[in-house]
């Protein structure tokens, strides 16, 4: 079954619309899009119908692993390609939005973990976007396996490997025709953790996005926190995040695992009739605050001996 899951995954990912005026792309190099072995990998990855977020900013699936597609005229961005199975899952959302896959100019990603950054490889190859990510990220992403400093390292899973087009610096305003996206290194969870704001209009009015990277402390059994050598900057990188997230503007949070942003609640508010469900200029700042509880805990759990 997995070698056939993976033949129509291929079929799936490398597949163009019909009839366009646009030169056809050769077909993609061949990704292995195996089923990834992890607990929770299934649940995630099942099939969610893309939806417009607000303005040009779209949720393109899965149901437990956000990638979103950020839409303009002259080129489109995609951040996160979720797992290495998700990524025929995601073009084919981009294709039933009516868009076109060809035209990603950008792929940018939260945090290089099989889960979020797994399709960028399939993506790239298919899209033949650039990929643009953090230095710590690039050097994860080119070798396909984790790095020491990672909290999660001992149990971090291969990925397919990518061609880093450029690192990012922070603060950098990524463009692309008309639009302006700016990575805020957002560390903590992983030495390169990623989060992207931009500015959406829809009829009159105009929301400032922000795809907030992940911030729980989640590490393996060896490392610690407090004290620890494996990730030194550790509790100051997770500080920054936090101010960023307090001080950038902010008026809908979107997440690499949607429920921490309710996305699902929001889109069901919205389908009844609350047209401005999304919006929470409250969430960004309780988004930190909610890390910052979790970090305590586990501070306080360090000290205490408890595993």
């Amino acid at each position: 079954m997995i070698v056939g899951a993976r033949r129509l995954a291929l079929v799936l990912l490398c597949s163009t619309v019909p009839t366009t005026t646009h030169a056809q792309r050769p077909a993609p190099a061949p990704v292995n899009l195996s089923v990834t072995p992890c607990e929770y990998c299934a649940e995630w990855n099942e099939p969610q119908r893309p939806f417009r977020v607000f303005g040009n900013t779209y949720y393109v699936r899965t149901r437990g692993l956000a990638a979103i597609h950020i839409t303009s005229p002259e080129g489109h961005i995609l951040i996160d390609g979720a797992l290495p199975e998700s990524a025929p899952l995601i073009a084919a959302g981009v294709r039933a939005l009516g868009f076109r896959l060809e035209d990603v100019k950008v792929l940018l990603n939260s945090h290089a973990h099989y889960d979020h950054a797994g399709g960028l490889a399939a993506l790239e190859r298919a899209s033949g976007a650039q990929v643009l990510l953090h230095p710590w990220s690039a050097r994860v992403m080119r070798r396909g396996s984790g790095l020491i400093d990672d909290p999660q390292f001992g149990f971090f899973l291969p990925l397919p490997a990518v061609t880093v087009a450029r690192e990012l610096v922070d603060a950098e305003v990524v463009r692309v025709g008309p639009l302006a996206v700016t990575a805020h290194f957002t560390g903590g969870h992983t030495p390169g953790g990623t989060s992207f704001s931009w500015r959406a209009c829809e009829e009159d009015r105009c929301w400032d996005i922000v795809y907030a990277d992940s911030q729980s402390p989640i590490a393996d059994t060896t490392f610690r926190f407090s004290g620890g050598t494996r990730y030194p900057t550790v509790l100051q990188d997770y500080a920054n995040a936090w101010r960023r997230f307090e001080t950038v503007p902010c008026d809908v949070l979107l997440t690499p695992h949607p429920g921490l942003a309710s996305t699902f609640e929001r889109l069901a508010q919205r389908d009844a009739g609350d047209r401005a469900a999304f919006r929470d200029p409250t969430a960004c700042r309780a988004y930190a605050e909610t890390s910052r509880q979790r970090l305590d805990a586990r501070l306080q759990q360090e000290r205490s001996g408890r595993p």
